[in-house]
């Protein structure tokens, strides 16, 4: 098995009905707890990420950072967090989006210097791809370049990629 073919599945838990009824949720909190796992998984999406050529890891909030500072550490570059509301001094520019089961809002300091640079979004799941789409507009605000975006899971029934602009990856999919 060549490490692009890694298979997450076993490694992941199904919590029916959470956070709310008819949702499945994508606990990759065994993914965590063994150091084997994590450096495999850490690896492959170093593999994925060297192809976007990113000047910053965007993490977002919050298993985002999860995986983008050990990123940015291998790909030697910088990260930047992309928050959810409320969690960030100053001024920020800020985007709400919808959940598969709800409404949110993420912000990013609007002094960040990511003019021109840039920018891979990492994060753990994407579905609708309401957080993915927020933080992109956020870089396209602060005037950085979303050159990517990698998650650990894509739920590919919700099409979530398909409000993106740019390249989407991930490491495990499932329908819902």
């Amino acid at each position: 098995m060549t490490k692009l073919e890694f298979n997450l599945d076993a490694h992941i838990a199904k919590i029916p009905d959470f956070p709310k009824q008819g949702i499945t949720f994508y606990d990759i909190s065994p993914v965590l707890e063994e150091a084997q796992l994590l450096r495999q998984a850490i690896d492959v999406l170093c593999e994925k990420a060297k192809i976007f050529q990113p000047d910053l890891i965007g993490g977002i909030d919050a298993r985002g950072f999860l995986f983008a500072t050990p990123l940015a550490y291998h790909l030697n570059c910088g990260s930047v967090m992309i928050r959810k509301s409320n969690k960030l001094p100053g001024e920020v520019f800020s985007q709400s989006y919808d959940l598969e089961y709800g409404t949110a809002e993420l912000c990013i300091q609007s002094d960040r210097k990511l003019s021109g640079k840039r920018v891979l979004l990492v994060d753990d799941l994407i579905a609708t791809g309401g957080s993915l789409n927020a933080a992109q507009s956020l870089i396209n605000k602060a005037g950085g370049i979303v050159c990517g975006a990698l998650c650990l899971i894509e739920l590919t029934g919700l099409k979530g990629r398909d409000k993106m602009t740019c390249s989407v990856d991930a490491l495990q999919s499932y329908e819902y």
